[in-house]
């Protein structure tokens, strides 16, 4: 695919991101302190992109994790990390749809999902969250990790995010999130927010290490088109941080 035209999380990846999460590894540690799990839990992480939380709940916990991915080339590079890490016995990961999973009710002690459902229309955002709730056994835990809003953005504003994304992402407010939650019935909701640290620098080196975020700068030099993409992109988050955030919903069956 024409790296000016990948959407951004594909063509982070493709430049060696491996935390494609709009807070980072400080956020998605939120999520997982709330989810309270342990070596009996087992976990439903939605879009798991490459892998790299799935292998880390197992490292962390020894916990069993089932993983369901739309996107079929980013599920063959899951699966390809899993077996590199060594945890095919405990990482199943298939194709599925958020909106229609393929699980039966209350199969799952926790449910993670970061940065797909601001990907998602504004109605499937709901029934993404309905499935959730319905796989998840009475008592388990919901950990989501997205896009927010702080200030309404302008028309001009949102047509560069999208231009930027190469995608129709639909990120809500605070309050706009609030209500899609308030409209199901979650408990004991509670929602942080903070700054978008994707492509800052200390974001970077605090994510993926200096190694890991020089090889990222390194790779982003290689070509015209991807230091052209890299830098239109780093630079429109650093020039709109008042607008652009992340933020964590935690919430219990």
């Amino acid at each position: 695919m024409n790296t000016l035209q990948m959407p951004g999380h594909l063509f982070l990846a493709s430049l060696g991101k491996k935390m494609l999460r709009p807070g980072g590894k400080k956020a998605t540690e939120r999520i997982l302190n709330h989810l309270q799990l342990n070596e009996n839990s087992t976990v439903l992480e939605v879009a798991p992109n490459m892998g790299t939380t799935a292998i880390h709940l197992v490292k962390t916990y020894g916990c069993k994790v089932y993983g369901v991915d739309i996107h079929g080339p980013s599920l063959e590079k899951a699966k390809e990390n899993v077996r590199i890490a060594g945890f095919e016995d405990k990482i199943f990961l298939q194709m599925g749809d958020a909106r229609k999973l393929p699980f039966e009710d209350e199969t799952f002690d926790a449910v993670i999902n970061e940065a797909m459902l601001t990907m998602l229309p504004n109605k499937d955002k709901k029934k993404a969250l309905q499935e959730y709730y319905r796989v998840l056994k009475t008592g388990g835990r919901l950990g989501t990790h997205d896009v927010t809003l702080k200030v309404p953005p302008t028309e001009e504003i949102m047509k560069q995010f999208w231009e930027i994304l190469k995608m129709m992402a639909t990120p809500l407010s605070v309050m706009e999130w609030n209500e899609l939650y308030s409209e199901l019935p979650f408990s004991n909701v509670d929602l942080h927010t903070g700054n978008m640290s994707l492509l800052s620098l200390d974001g970077l080196i605090r994510d993926e290490g200096w190694e890991g975020a020089m090889t990222i700068l390194e790779n982003a030099s290689r070509t015209n088109d991807s230091r052209t993409r890299f830098l239109e992109m780093a630079s429109f988050f650093y020039e709109n941080t008042d607008i652009f955030g992340y933020c964590t919903v935690h919430s219990t069956k």
